[in-house]
């Protein structure tokens, strides 16, 4: 696993370390000064930990949707949607030119030449 993934993971442990122990907090143990210690040292390992992070780039759409308190999910939904349609609309040309491509080589009246062209091509 490379580096900057290792990274990842532990700043993500971190969160997941910080949002337990918010979750003590909340429940009014009688242990509220250890329990913010924890909290305060968790932030501060997470702040250490996200220095290494450098190399990782979230786009601006996925801040903006969680700042929105929707799911980034969201974003990567759509991007894929995205992705496919405009996969479908190169396709029916890239079929349209194939289908253009064969009826010249059909209706075309040099045979001589069309059969010249097919040889050259394979």
């Amino acid at each position: 696993m490379d580096s900057s993934k290792q990274n990842l993971n532990q700043v993500i442990y971190s969160i997941d370390k910080t949002l337990e122990i918010l979750h003590q907090l909340s429940s009014f143990d009688v242990n509220v000064a250890s329990h913010l210690n924890n909290l305060v040292f968790e932030f501060d390992n997470m702040a250490k930990l996200g220095e290494n992070c450098h190399s990782i780039k979230v786009p601006m759409e996925v801040l903006n949707l969680i700042d929105n308190g929707k799911n980034p999910d969201e974003f990567t939904r759509d991007l894929l949607n995205n992705c496919i349609a405009k996969n479908q609309i190169t396709k029916r040309k890239v079929d349209a030119f194939k289908d253009l491509r064969g009826h010249l080589l059909e209706d075309l009246e040099f045979p001589d030449e069309v059969e010249d062209y097919r040889q050259r091509r394979t």
